[in-house]
């Protein structure tokens, strides 16, 4: 493996956090809930050209927010070079879409006089794959059309039934979903009390991501205390995890719409008022998400604040 790359230059001060935040505050007031996609791209989230990967964390979030207001049916991003690498050009005049990644710099500890690690979020900047002209890429990177695209239900029970040392799935006859720390259970309506298949499994996504926050899991409740009621900033916060991480899930399985929870003023004012409280909280929240994917899908993968600027430049980003 080789060695990673390190850098001394004073980073810029531009406040990463402040603006990702801004982006998702200025959609929510603007009526777009960023973690509920209202379309599927072949089962794809945003996915890197350079890795083949999809993008983890905030960034699946920033670049549906771009594809929804520019109308962009591909999932597939690219940086400027990498375009040009394959042959490609960036059209004149597009835009392209800051996402996140973290950068390490070695800075002196004043205490001692050693140099240390720190790490810095960072932008840098990708294209859709519909932004860019004569682009050589792969078959693979092809999205079939809209209409082609079919949910399979084999796709989203793959997903549960993955789902190793989950919790107890308990159906009744009722009107509520929802998840017991206590008990670790989540307790569903049966499944035909739901309009279609699909709104079955955005909601036991849902409350699948809540159950990774369980001590015998990621123990998350440990850390940002148990959801309590409606309105307060710990259930706003664990509401985030669960909308976010079940955003990814529903676009692993190929769920075009998500009808697993009541979307209303309320939720989007208590997401509005926690994230102006505190500007780091979407950025965390989705890191939060991503490690509850990994841990229902079974994903080994461990991102340390590390892979910097190689990985901003291969278009694998935090």
């Amino acid at each position: 493996m080789a060695a990673r790359k390190t850098t001394t230059r004073k980073p810029a001060k531009r406040d990463v956090e402040a603006e990702v935040t801004a982006r998702i505050v200025e959609a929510l007031e603007a009526g777009t809930v960023p973690w509920r996609k209202p379309w599927t791209a072949a089962g794809l989230l945003p996915t890197s050209v350079a890795t083949g990967k999809p993008y983890r964390g905030i960034n699946p979030l920033l670049l549906w927010l771009t594809a929804e207001r520019e109308g962009y049916t591909s999932p597939f991003w690219l940086t400027y070079k990498q375009a040009t690498e394959r042959g490609g050009q960036v059209r004149k005049g597009e835009k392209g879409t800051g996402i996140v990644f973290w950068r390490r710099w070695e800075v002196e500890d004043k205490e001692t006089g050693e140099a240390k690690s720190v790490f810095i979020l960072r932008f840098f900047t990708v294209f859709n794959v519909e932004q860019v002209d004569d682009l050589v890429l792969p078959p693979r990177f092809t999205v079939p059309d809209i209409a082609d695209i079919e949910f399979d239900i084999a796709d989203a029970e793959a997903i549960w039934s993955g789902y190793v040392d989950g919790p107890q799935l308990d159906h009744k006859v009722t009107d509520t979903a929802a998840y017991s720390p206590d008990l670790d259970v989540i307790r569903l309506p049966k499944q035909g009390q739901f309009e279609s298949a699909e709104a079955y499994y955005g909601t036991l996504f849902h409350e699948s991501v809540h159950s990774t926050g369980h001590k015998d899991r990621l123990n998350r409740f440990e850390k940002n205390g148990e959801p309590q009621h409606f309105g307060t900033e710990r259930y706003a916060k664990e509401e985030l995890v669960a909308e976010m991480g079940a955003a990814m899930l529903r676009s692993m399985a190929g769920i075009a719409t998500d009808d697993s929870t009541e979307q209303t003023a309320a939720y989007v004012k208590s997401w509005l008022e926690a994230l102006k409280n505190d500007k780091a909280l979407v950025i965390k929240a989705a890191a939060q998400a991503q490690r509850a994917v990994d841990r229902i899908v079974g994903t080994a993968f461990e991102v340390e604040a590390d892979n910097t600027a190689e990985q901003a430049e291969n278009g694998e980003a935090a």
